[in-house]
């Protein structure tokens, strides 16, 4: 299929190109795509989301909120209210992350819908490198939750298996972290790619009205995957920190049990 070039990646690599090609040691020429369609996509949505987030943030009103604060509340609330479900009372710690993926894959599967854009997420790159940041951040909130000791010791021996059985699982626990980096990357590339390509040749054939459902079914299916890939990073989330919380519910009742001794012995006394 014939690749054509968007106006606004010529646009970028035209302003851009002459200074960055120095930079890789390249000789910048006319046409030249330095930055790729994919990574201009990504940086119009980081600008886009910033330019709005300054826009509107003088709008908000404790006292008289407006229709759109009450629809980023109730955003910030689902949320939140997802991680309190799947993690307990210190879920909401992890919204920053977990509210940015959403955002971010959101906004980047309904930018496609625009003509003369397109969906990052309909590269590889762009959902490899969500998923990866996904998997090294739940991998670290495990170790801080847990201590990098017991933590790596879940993986090997996991939470009611007999010691015996350590030299199976181990390999098995591995390989299915390390299968969720592909998983969540190629559900959302798949999903998103699939669809545009859809859209792309049903547009080449009749251009104007046929279009229309299919790119209003991707809206809808752009939604739910976002909302997938951010549920399934707060699944992962809550089994990487779920053994620190009950651990330390084991070691503060503990603490409860040999203090209140004493104290009920005096009583007795």
């Amino acid at each position: 299929m014939e690749h054509h070039t968007l106006w606004i990646v010529e646009l970028v690599n035209r302003l851009l190109g002459p200074v960055l090609a120095p930079l890789l040691g390249k000789a910048y020429v006319p046409g030249l795509e330095l930055i790729p369609d994919y990574l201009v996509m990504c940086g119009l949505i980081v600008l886009g989301v910033l330019v709005f987030s300054l826009a509107v943030r003088s709008s908000f009103s404790v006292d008289n909120p407006g229709k759109l604060q009450i629809v980023l509340e109730d955003i910030v609330g689902f949320l939140t209210g997802l991680l309190k479900e799947n993690i307990g009372p210190s879920g909401p710690k992890f919204l920053p992350l977990v509210g940015s993926i959403f955002i971010f894959i959101f906004t980047a599967n309904a930018i496609g819908k625009i003509p003369g854009l397109m969906s990052p997420t309909a590269n590889i790159n762009v959902t490899l490198g969500c998923a990866l940041t996904v998997w090294v951040y739940y991998h670290l909130q495990g170790i801080k939750a847990q201590g990098i000791g017991p933590y790596v010791k879940h993986f090997i021996i996991p939470p009611g298996v007999p010691l015996f059985v350590a030299p199976i699982m181990a390999p098995i626990e591995l390989i299915s972290h390390a299968s969720r980096v592909m998983s969540l990357s190629l559900r959302l590339f798949g999903n998103v790619y699939g669809e545009e390509l859809v859209v792309l040749i049903m547009a080449s054939i009749i251009p104007f009205l046929v279009p229309l459902p299919m790119m209003f079914l991707g809206v809808i299916t752009g939604s739910l995957q976002a909302y997938i890939f951010t549920l399934l990073t707060i699944i992962y989330l809550a089994g990487a920190v779920h053994v620190e919380h009950g651990h330390d519910d084991a070691h503060h009742d503990d603490q409860h049990a040999h203090g209140d001794s004493p104290a009920h012995a005096h009583a007795a006394a």
